[in-house]
């Protein structure tokens, strides 16, 4: 046996070890553990996650080894909680740096809550007490709200620096693929969210320690909750209409042609002016002014939505839409029929209110517009709200959305009429 095949040799030793001594301690990580495959990959100086392979440097680990003897348990369970988490599937952030340092953070910071002894490295004080200080400003440490804590405050690169030395233990370069090529994944998205699924129901077992049974299920929910594209949330807000321009679907260049060569400027068909294509044409924006909601947040929202209705060209050369602020009732209500009047709002427009919520004044001062003869066609109402306050107890006519900017579990659930979406991620850019 040469110097290499006796490296790999001690080096799955350890790893089968650490596999196995998680398993006997946490009963409920079994099949996530046995779902990561092990591959050696010499001169790569650490670990790398990519699709469902762990890849290590056995000469690495056996180094870190000597000064570490818990490192091989370490690695393991830090890189089967990103799988948990599935933070490898979000790797869309806008910032990819801050994504990485708030992931490895999330991770850290439960495999600490565990105070699992057969984990635990040297390192592991400084680890808490950076924790604790960032538990001040982010009191649930998972993955998105330190991303967005990130993204908001920014960090020095001192600090950067720091985080990583502290908290990173793999190489995260591999995700990017993986999200790229979903389909060449052995295991896909929908298989981690089973398996986080039961290991979320078998932690009722986990009784030992109830903060990091708590933090362990936090993050789990985090990952496994149903999230909605708000660029597919406004095309239920399209309809036909006709669009004053050329059809060229419709339109026949040869005989347009041959007539003008034929009989100078008289065409043998001219084209239709006219076509049906789904445009975004009437709904309501309402924003919750109450004193919850702040105002740049409120701004954010509204570029957002501009943002992708311009984009996507989804907008009419003339539109219906307004923007109704609203707290305890209707302060103000901005008639859009431009890209120009949109646009105008975001710059100049002002958030009145900023008193307490009751969703039900925008809802009668609609349905009145729409009795009136405001509207043609209404689609629907989009209400960007705190959540925290008094639903219709009546279902619409029209089609209602409430958008939240994060996911709060004490506030009143969304009556079964509306359709509830999370911001959160939609806005991290602003």
């Amino acid at each position: 046996m040469d110097k290499k095949e006796q490296v790999e040799k001690y080096a799955g030793e350890l790893l089968k070890l650490a596999r196995d001594t998680i398993t006997v301690r946490f009963r409920f990580f079994d099949n996530a553990l046995a779902k990561i495959k092990t591959e050696f990959k010499h001169g790569l100086f650490g670990a790398a996650s990519v699709k469902d392979v762990l890849y290590i440097d056995p000469a690495f680990l056996l180094r870190e080894y000597m000064e570490e003897p818990n490192i091989a348990v370490r690695i393991y369970m830090h890189i089967m909680l990103h799988y948990v988490f599935l933070h490898q599937y979000q790797y869309d952030k806008l910032n990819a740096e801050f994504w990485n340092l708030a992931s490895d953070i999330a991770v850290e910071n439960i495999i600490l809550e565990m105070e699992f002894q057969s984990s635990a490295l040297k390192r592991d004080g400084v680890e808490r007490d950076k924790i604790a200080i960032l538990k001040k400003r982010v009191p649930s440490l998972t993955a998105d709200k330190i991303y967005r804590e990130f993204m908001v405050n920014d960090l020095s690169n001192d600090t950067k620096n720091e985080y990583k030395k502290l908290f990173s233990v793999d190489i995260h370069e591999g995700w990017h693929t993986a999200e790229k090529k979903t389909n060449e994944m052995v295991i896909s998205e929908e298989d981690w969210k089973k398996i986080s699924r039961r290991i979320k129901a078998d932690l009722k077992t986990f009784s030992r320690n109830k903060t990091a049974s708590e933090s362990l299920e936090k993050n789990i929910d985090r990952a496994i909750r149903e999230r909605y594209n708000y660029r597919q949330i406004l095309e239920r807000f399209m309809v036909l209409g006709e669009e004053i321009t050329v059809n060229e679907d419709e339109f026949d260049y040869i005989y347009y042609t041959y007539g003008l060569s034929e009989y100078g400027n008289m065409p043998l068909i001219e084209p239709l002016e006219y076509k049906e294509d789904k445009k975004v044409k009437e709904f309501v924006i309402a924003i919750d002014t109450s004193a919850s909601c702040r105002g740049e947040v409120v701004k954010a929202f509204v570029r957002k939505t501009y943002e992708i209705l311009k984009n996507n060209e989804n907008f009419f050369r003339k539109v219906n839409v307004h923007i109704v602020q609203c707290d305890n009732e209707v302060r103000s209500d901005i008639k859009i029929e431009s890209e120009e009047d949109f646009r105008d709002f975001i710059d100049n427009g002002k958030i009145i209110g900023m008193g307490s919520t009751d969703f039900r004044p925008v809802f009668d001062y609609v349905e009145k517009l729409e009795e009136a003869g405001e509207f043609e066609n209404l689609q629907g109402l989009i209400y960007f709200t705190d959540g925290y306050g008094i639903y219709p107890s009546n279902m619409p006519k029209f089609e209602t959305i409430f958008a939240f900017l994060n996911e709060d579990e004490t506030r009143m659930p969304v009556p079964g009429w509306a359709i509830k979406v999370i911001m959160e991620d939609e806005l991290n850019e602003y």
